[in-house]
């Protein structure tokens, strides 16, 4: 998980320095995002947009996991991408609120839906060394997978759910408070 966490908050770090260095980088990267992220989260209610997100989130957790198998490429990939596009978010909110609103706006979900990534991640990295395992060793990869599978069920998928729940209903009445 140290791996994980250190591979996202380093990336994060590139996403807003590289936005502070070239404002273009961030513009185009919130315009995709808008675009193929956030575009797709709408909904005339709270519980649309909680099962949006948790799908969204869910499926990038799956990916992170999953791309255990792409011997970790595809979910340090995964997760270097998600930690770059927050980096620049991160820096482009900050240029026009203030820190609260940019606390309010990602601590509340955020302090789930985050570590829900990195433990995927770390899953993910440790489903790929358990397949390198049984290449060069007597490992057995899929008795490992199952039960990282395990872990995933009961850790990430309760995060996502609650991350989700709480960027639909508690995050926006967060934000309106400090606005």
């Amino acid at each position: 998980m140290l791996v994980a966490a250190i591979i996202f908050f380093v990336t994060l770090a590139i996403g807003w320095v590289g936005t502070i260095q070239d404002p273009t980088f961030g513009e185009q990267l919130m315009s995709a995002f808008e675009k193929d992220v956030a575009g797709h989260i709408v909904g005339n209610s709270s519980l649309e947009i909680f099962a949006q997100l948790f799908f969204n989130n869910f499926e990038a957790c799956i990916l992170l996991f999953l791309g255990g198998a792409s011997l970790g490429i595809l979910t340090i990939f995964i997760l270097s991408l998600n930690g770059i596009v927050i980096g620049s978010i991160l820096e482009i909110v900050s240029k026009d609120h203030s820190p609260l609103f940019v606390a309010a706006a990602i601590v509340p979900h955020g302090i789930f839906e985050i570590p829900a990534f990195i433990i995927s991640c770390a899953l993910g990295l440790l489903l790929a060394q358990a397949l390198m395992g049984e290449w060069f060793q007597s490992a057995d990869a899929a008795e490992t997978g199952k039960k990282l599978g395990r872990y995933f069920v009961l850790y990430v998928m309760p995060l996502v759910i609650i991350a989700a729940y709480v960027e639909a209903f508690i995050t926006p009445v967060v934000i309106h408070l400090v606005s």
